[in-house]
């Protein structure tokens, strides 16, 4: 019976006598050497089978194909497969796909489904009923008799009965002999007063750590009220009540900032979840023509990157802030990187935090910050966590050098100042 690999081998060989400029036919057993190199091939072969059939017989597929080729086709690749396949039946397109299924029997991470092939053919019984099926699993595991031990149980007790041994005596000569006061507080020290000793003694292996630094850590009275010879115990947890909401009005803070409200010096939106991003927006545009509040703070608000850019336009304006706090929240380092190039023209701003972003803000943004730092005088505090080492130790030195300079006897302008020192440069 002719398969679909023994046509493609045919084409093969007919393909290469052509190409090699070769005149044959194409007979029963392949190709036939010809005399005329240059004749056009005008012949047909003709494979008239009765149908198109997947047959699966012993351990190989054949697949019959009917197909009239002509010889004047040079590429096996030609060939309609479509054309085939739409000849092909259901029942034979699923035994085809069945046999061309890639299956890999040895990798053990595939499911069982793609390392062998399905061979369950049967017709389901009936629908999934859960409770008839837990029902005939209890009843089988009932039916099953349980295994016989191999040696039966009978209660007898074997062996010989545990007796104490008795402690044995120390020798005269190694006994520890005291004052007589000594010995008659001893006998009559209860168990937390022989810890409370111990532990002075400092026989710190006798008791728990705790028991341990208590007995240190008093003087005149018992610290321990259990013994040596007591359970550790679990330190008590320790309960805090929780934090009571941020009861900050946000509308009539707004309206504060708004109006220039002289008695309004400190802004806590902390931890309020639900301020619209328009409102921060609208509080970092009051905030450029405010001159009284210096405490601005917004941590773990939702604010985002539209956010950041309207308090970096009032950093470059508001000349009275003196401490802002936007930690906590989803600024990414495009934002970031506008609030600290604002940074440039702001010199009345003291404290700045800015760590705990939702994204890290990458080493780029880092290197600004530490260029920053040192280009500015007035920050003397910076809230932030690096994680590259060489803007780490710029900022610090940045920092520390504008706290000597504000702890300095000239009000923050020494001689080494390019700003203005407080007397003339002391002779070398």
């Amino acid at each position: 019976m002719l398969t679909l690999q023994s046509v493609t081998s045919h084409y093969s060989s007919f393909s290469t006598a052509e190409e090699e400029g070769v005149d044959g036919r194409v007979g029963a057993g392949g190709v036939v050497g010809g005399q005329n190199g240059g004749e056009e091939w005008e012949q047909f072969l003709s494979f008239q089978l009765l149908g198109a059939s997947a047959l699966h017989a012993g351990e190989g597929l054949c697949v019959c194909v009917s197909v009239c080729v002509s010889t004047t086709m040079s590429d096996p690749r030609d060939i309609d497969e479509d054309a085939i396949l739409k000849g092909l039946s259901p029942e034979e397109l699923e035994k085809l796909e069945y046999e061309l299924a890639e299956m890999d029997p040895e990798n053990a991470m595939l499911p069982a489904g793609l390392r062998q092939r399905d061979q369950t053919k049967k017709n389901p019984t009936g629908p999934y009923d859960r409770d008839a099926l837990m029902q005939h699993l209890e009843k089988v595991a009932l039916e099953h008799k349980d295994r016989e031990d191999l040696v039966p149980f009978t209660g007898e007790k074997k062996g010989k009965a545990f007796v104490a041994k008795k402690p044995e005596e120390i020798p005269e000569h190694e006994q520890v002999i005291l004052e007589p006061e000594l010995e008659e507080a001893l006998k009559n020290a209860t168990d937390a007063e022989m810890c409370d000793i111990a532990a002075i003694l400092g026989m710190y292996t006798l008791m728990s750590n705790k028991q341990y630094y208590d007995a240190l850590g008093t003087t005149g009275t018992i610290a321990n009220t259990e013994g040596i010879n007591s359970v550790v115990k679990a330190d008590p947890f320790k309960i805090f009540p929780a934090e009571p909401p941020n009861g900050t009005n946000v509308e009539e803070t707004l309206e504060r900032i708004v109006s220039n409200d002289s008695g309004l010096t400190e802004v806590n939106l902390n931890n309020i979840k639900d301020i619209p991003i328009p409102t921060l927006k609208e509080v970092f545009e009051a905030m450029k023509g405010n001159s009284h509040v210096e405490v601005l703070s917004i941590a773990a608000t939702r604010s985002n990157d539209p956010v950041a850019y309207a308090c970096a336009e009032m950093l470059q304006e508001n000349t009275s802030l003196q401490s802002l706090n936007i930690e906590s929240n989803f600024i990414t380092a495009d934002g970031m990187m506008a609030i600290i190039k604002a940074m440039a023209n702001n010199a009345t701003l003291v404290e700045l935090k800015i760590d705990n972003q939702r994204q890290k803000l990458g080493d780029s943004v880092e290197m600004e910050i530490a260029s920053m730092l040192e280009n500015n005088s007035s920050i003397l505090k910076f809230g932030y966590h690096f994680e590259q080492q060489g803007p780490r130790t710029r900022a610090a030195m940045a920092v520390t050098r504008n706290n000597d300079m504000r702890e300095s006897p000239c009000g923050g302008k020494t001689w080494e100042n390019p700003v203005g020192g407080c007397g003339s440069r002391p002779p070398r």
